[in-house]
């Protein structure tokens, strides 16, 4: 009795295998028949239970050829049928996706993220201006607080200048600046009350929840 239990893996390779090994068979036997009158019939009927597996699919456009097309994939593009629609190229299906072009970044000072270059070039597109000086201060802070997150010593505003320099390409230029930045005290308090809050609304809605839940 043993000795007859055949495994998945010793059975024949399912091309699609939502689809079943059943289903895999009557299309096998459908390539088998000698005359293609017989094979447009047993298509036809290959066809119609396909779509009774999918009911949901039925108010999808082109559904009909979407199931033409696996029944000749599942027939290893072998069945010589008359196919309603043209058929799928074994080339198409096998050819691989073109590779993604993912944005090569190799910023000097990594710690700044990205976005601060954009937003530096944008400040750089903008007239001179009480605008635009605002915009250059709100990025110094920006940049000073980033420092902070990647080195917890303090840092002197002369630095973030120098690196707003050198990251503007010499366009913003705030070293003879005599305003000062946000003090760092400031800009890591913000940080810890944020986060401070935010494991307060956790641990208040866990609360909550633990008294809601019912007892059985």
């Amino acid at each position: 009795m043993i000795d007859q239990l055949q495994y998945n893996t010793e059975r024949e390779h399912l091309i699609i295998p939502e689809y079943g090994r059943h289903m895999q068979k009557m299309i096998n036997y459908a390539k088998s028949r000698e005359t293609k009158e017989e094979r447009n019939k047993l298509a036809i009927a290959i066809i119609a239970v396909m779509g009774n597996l999918q009911p949901h699919l039925r108010d999808v456009p082109d559904f009909q050829h979407k199931l033409w097309d696996q029944l000749y994939i599942m027939s290893n593009f072998e069945l010589d049928a008359d196919f309603p629609f043209p058929k799928p190229l074994r080339e198409t299906l096998d050819a691989r996706p073109e590779p993604l072009k993912y944005p090569q970044n190799y910023p000097k000072y990594r710690f700044y993220g990205n976005n601060i270059k954009t937003m530096i070039d944008v400040a750089n597109t903008w007239e001179d201006g009480e605008m635009k000086e605002a915009l250059v201060y709100t990025i110094a802070n920006h940049m000073k607080k980033c420092f902070l997150n990647w080195n917890k010593d303090t840092v002197e505003d002369s630095v973030i200048f120098k690196h707003l320099y050198e990251l503007s390409n010499g366009k913003i230029n705030l070293k003879e600046s005599h305003e000062d930045l946000r003090d760092s005290a400031s800009l890591m308090r913000t940080k810890k009350k944020f986060t401070s809050n935010t494991k307060k609304n956790y641990k208040k809605n866990t609360s909550n929840t633990n008294r809601n839940r019912k007892r059985y």
